[in-house]
């Protein structure tokens, strides 16, 4: 198959970009060449998916016989983009996530729940929301039909190439060694999809022609928390690093001393109501498909080994934080503190 991926050099793009090219298929990816080279074998386009030019020169003389969109994070540039490949690919698979979901992380949810209040036609420019991804939901199907449209709701993505640097901080931090805070309480169930296996199950379901939703994670119940923190320990070769558990109470008291869920302890999320359904996403349909997830052990192993052969990032704070849209992981002196606090959990 002649395949277009609208991102197709980093992380998921770059999974996607792997395992087509391992499978025989023709591959063109259109990027702006900023965050990652193009894997050897692709046909590399270099434009600005926000400009109307780049766009119309992508297209120009070209034909596929699919697109994967893994980029789009507006819904304009997804009509833009949906619109003008309509008639030059007869199929068309969206990368959306578990956030275009009202009822998500409060409730569990499944391909029937309600998606947030985006319109197809949201002006550009706006500013991060959940709600966007709801919005590229609709701006594929208004151009390509449920038809010819495949969305995939993805769970959170892990792995080598990973840009998020919560795995990557985990697994650094262990490696650091000595007393870990480990948040709430090991028995918590995560639901983490490695990157690879999520572009294997896309890439079966588009060369198949399906159209629909799937929603896209590991299935609830395959791994906990506990089961995270000593694999990551594990792939680090610090199998010996003393886990502190510390409750959620004390990690969200107020004073100077409270952390910040999901981004100061990466993946944390403490057991409240407003966010019950985090780790129960239902992937019953996805399962029934064919999505197959591996080991998380594998994936912690394969991700370490892809940071020590990286090396040092630029995306990376003196004490190990990680910059980004969000800044990840505990400042070192603070992690200490709470660690020395009463009020722990050994």
């Amino acid at each position: 198959m002649k395949i277009l991926l609208l991102g197709g050099s980093s992380f998921l793009g770059r999974a996607f970009a792997s395992e087509a090219l391992a499978r025989g298929h023709e591959v063109t990816t259109f990027n702006r060449g900023r965050a990652a080279t193009d894997l050897p074998g692709v046909e590399a386009v270099r434009g600005d998916r926000d400009s109307a030019d780049d766009l119309a020169r992508l297209a120009e003389g070209r034909r596929w016989d699919a697109v994967v969109d893994t980029s789009a994070q507006q819904p304009a540039q997804a009509a833009h983009s949906a619109r003008l490949l309509r008639e030059r690919s007869g199929h068309y698979t969206l990368i959306s996530s578990v956030h275009a979901f009202a009822d998500w992380p409060a409730r569990v949810v499944d391909e029937t729940s309600p998606l947030h209040a985006c319109p197809a036609d949201t002006p550009p420019g706006q500013e991060f929301s959940a709600a966007l991804k709801a919005g590229c939901e609709r701006a594929v199907l208004e151009y390509f039909g449920a038809e010819r449209a495949l969305v995939l709701n993805s769970g959170l993505l892990i792995g080598p190439y990973e840009q998020g640097g919560r795995l990557p901080w985990w697994l650094e931090r262990m490696a650091r060694g000595g007393r870990v805070l480990a948040p709430g309480e090991p028995g918590r169930p995560m639901q983490l999809i490695d990157v690879r296996d999520f572009a294997v199950f896309g890439l079966d379901l588009l060369t198949a022609g399906t159209a629909g939703r799937f929603l896209t994670t590991a299935p609830p119940g395959r791994l906990t928390f506990g089961e995270f923190l000593a694999g990551c320990a594990e792939a680090a070769g610090r199998a010996d690093t003393e886990l502190v558990w510390v409750p959620d109470g004390p990690l969200t008291a107020e004073g100077p001393d409270s952390v910040q869920p999901w981004s100061e302890l990466p993946l944390w999320m403490p057991d409240v109501p407003e966010a019950a359904g985090t780790w129960l996403a239902d992937t019953g349909r996805a399962e029934a498909a064919g999505l197959r997830c591996r080991p998380f052990a594998e994936t912690a192993r394969d991700t370490w080994a892809w940071l020590r052969q990286r090396g040092p990032a630029d995306d990376t704070e003196a004490d190990g934080r990680k910059r980004g849209r969000i800044l990840h992981g505990i400042e070192p002196a603070k992690e200490r503190r709470l660690l020395d606090t009463p009020a722990r959990s050994d």
